[in-house]
């Protein structure tokens, strides 16, 4: 599973993981499924999408690209 190019690779859900967790869910605790939901889709559409950095970038946020760009 872990050679290159290979679609089954997990990495990209690995580093998701890994800012979601530290980012969010260590520091809150939900009462209902819905306030989890939000909260999550909250924290992918306004930081992990739009403020943090990416490398493809050249570890710019999207939103800096865009700019730089137009």
């Amino acid at each position: 599973m872990s050679r290159r190019a290979n679609w089954y690779d997990n990495a990209h859900m690995e580093s998701f993981w890994g800012t979601l967790k530290p980012g969010l869910i260590s520091r809150r605790r939900f009462t209902t499924r819905h306030e989890a939901w939000l909260a999550i889709f909250d924290y992918v559409e306004t930081f992990y999408n739009r403020v943090r950095r990416h490398s493809a970038l050249g570890y710019q946020s999207p939103v800096d690209y865009e700019h730089q760009l137009n």
